[in-house]
């Protein structure tokens, strides 16, 4: 710690030309509160979210069901991808548990719809893609 405290009153002296002790203390008391603001809970739900996204076939498949605008049969998603059944049926469970995708069984036909997150996560990549 006053490694990182002697760190940061060399940063302040930069930034501000000298650093007072009351500079230094609010600075320390400001990224207090920023830290205090990190909900590890979050953290780790957006990390897994973010993993889940961060394979081509499971990105495919969010992107393929977002642009559907509505739900999509497992029969429907195979034809489109090249990979095998297998392989689509684990992307689609990985993204179910991310919270990614729902899936509803309908007789004997398993459908799959985007969540309002998957929707508002490739909505911002949309909207910061030049």
């Amino acid at each position: 710690m006053t490694e990182s405290v002697e760190r940061l009153r060399r940063y302040l002296e930069d930034e501000l030309g000298e650093c007072r002790s009351e500079d230094l203390q609010g600075r320390i008391e400001e990224l207090d509160d920023l830290e205090s603001l990190l909900d590890p809970d979050v953290i780790s739900t957006d990390v897994e979210t973010l993993s889940a996204l961060g394979n081509d076939t499971r990105y495919t498949l969010v992107r393929l069901l977002v642009e559907a605008d509505g739900e999509l049969c497992v029969c429907e998603i195979t034809p489109l991808l090249d990979v095998s059944d297998s392989a689509i049926s684990h992307a689609l469970s990985t993204l179910a548990d991310a919270g990614l995708v729902t899936k509803r069984k309908d007789g004997r036909w398993r459908k799959y719809r985007a969540t309002n997150r998957a929707n508002a996560i490739l909505a911002v990549l949309d909207g910061t893609r030049t």
